[in-house]
């Protein structure tokens, strides 16, 4: 059995794959949901034993070593990882796969017996680009197989190369449920089917996320609306003086304006002067004269 508790792995700003927790027996196929490719990826990655994770326990048939994992398990067509080039003949993809096995299984490295036996005589001559979505598939997991020691099969987003899940999800479903070798299979894909009623996760199933606040105790909103302003803000009262003060200064204005009518009356010192002048002209000029 495959258990994964709470795994984990650091990225450059984010998680490349926050904390994740799933388990799969042999004869069962689980689903893996994630909406990002490189997510997809990393977890792919980790459940195969080529990454290793930050935080987290990955184990297999209760054993964490990262190389007993590896060599249990099979990463099937993995975008920027182990995806056959597009070039490639099937002819030249078999041959290159066969020379990875161990070589007390793998007999002679003739593509042409291989491709016999295992009733790929039809796609023989065609480029991988040219394979139809379920015939790719069937061809790399056949691959993966070559090898008897694989108990576990992860594939990387089969989902990416058709929309139709009838593209790949009765060779998964077929290879999970065989008595003759059961296998415990990982489809790490973008969205689960509509009408997919299995095992099923989603990657981050694991984060912990900050405790909401309980329906009877108030939000800090709401705390802050119910506490009372302070004395001093007192703004209505303020703002209502005002308009009376900005009123009653152009009264006072205008009150000490004269009116236009009416000339403006001198200082009575100079007044008092005024009229002396006026009635004894002689005076002023003896005044002058003197002077």
């Amino acid at each position: 059995m495959l258990s994964v508790q709470q795994l984990q792995i650091n990225g450059r700003r984010d998680d490349l794959l926050p904390a994740t927790s799933l388990q799969v027996r042999r004869g069962e196929l689980l689903l893996v949901a994630g909406e990002g490719q490189d997510q997809r990826t990393a977890l792919a990655l980790a459940l195969s034993g080529r990454m290793k994770p930050s935080n987290g326990v990955l184990s297999w048939d209760n054993t964490t070593k990262t190389k007993k994992i590896r060599l249990a398990s099979a990463l099937v067509d993995s975008p920027g990882v182990n995806e056959p080039e597009q070039h490639l003949s099937v002819r030249d993809l078999v041959t290159e796969d066969l020379s990875l096995i161990p070589r007390r299984y793998r007999g002679a490295l003739l593509s042409k017996p291989w491709l016999k036996v295992n009733s790929f005589e039809d796609i023989a001559g065609l480029w991988i680009e040219q394979l139809p979505a379920g015939r790719r598939l069937e061809l790399l997991t056949a691959l993966a197989l070559a090898d008897p020691a694989t108990d576990l099969l992860v594939v990387d987003s089969p989902d990416r190369h058709s929309a139709d899940p009838a593209a790949w999800l009765p060779r998964l479903q077929a290879l999970a449920s065989d008595a003759g070798r059961p296998l415990a299979v990982v489809a790490v894909v973008g969205a689960l089917p509509d009408d997919w009623t299995g095992a099923a996760a989603v990657i981050g199933n694991s984060v912990a996320h900050p405790p909401e606040p309980s329906p009877s105790e108030p939000a800090p909103a709401e705390l802050r609306a119910a506490q009372p302003k302070p004395a001093a803000a007192v703004e209505p009262q303020a703002a209502a003086v005002e308009p009376q003060t900005a009123d009653a200064e152009p009264k006072a204005r205008h009150a000490a304006q004269p009116d236009p009518g009416t000339a403006e009356a001198p200082n009575e010192p100079e007044a008092s002067a005024a009229v002396k002048a006026a009635a004894h002209p002689e005076s002023e000029n003896l005044q002058r004269t003197a002077k």
